[in-house]
């Protein structure tokens, strides 16, 4: 398991996170670089471009589905935060229509 991420956040209510959007800005910050990190937001800022980049290949089972969970929830929810972070993480669109077609996939309507 030494390459695998920490599973140290794992039991994390990701929901809680999600649908509080105080609480989701400060991690948005975190990992954007605008604010300060929890101990967890920083797990998170220092592997969210490898992660995304290999496709969660070094993620738990539980960060898997939380990667998945948290990505459709931000791209029919809280669109502006996901163009937010796909800018910043993937710039030339490498990755970000391979999720935006799996979430299309579940039945996510993405506004053009």
């Amino acid at each position: 398991a030494d390459d695998k991420y920490t599973d140290k956040y794992d039991k994390i209510n990701l929901q809680e996170i999600l649908e509080n959007k105080r609480l989701l800005e400060s991690y948005m910050d975190c990992v954007l670089g605008n604010g300060k990190c929890t101990p967890e937001g920083k797990e998170l800022k220092d592997h969210l471009q490898e992660a995304l980049e290999t496709g969660c290949e070094k993620c738990t089972e539980a960060q898997e589905k939380g990667a998945e969970t948290s990505i459709d929830y931000l791209i029919k929810n809280e669109l502006e935060i996901w163009k937010e972070l796909t800018a910043h993480f993937d710039p030339d669109g490498k990755w970000r229509k391979k999720y935006e077609d799996r979430a299309k996939a579940k039945g996510i309507v993405i506004p053009e």
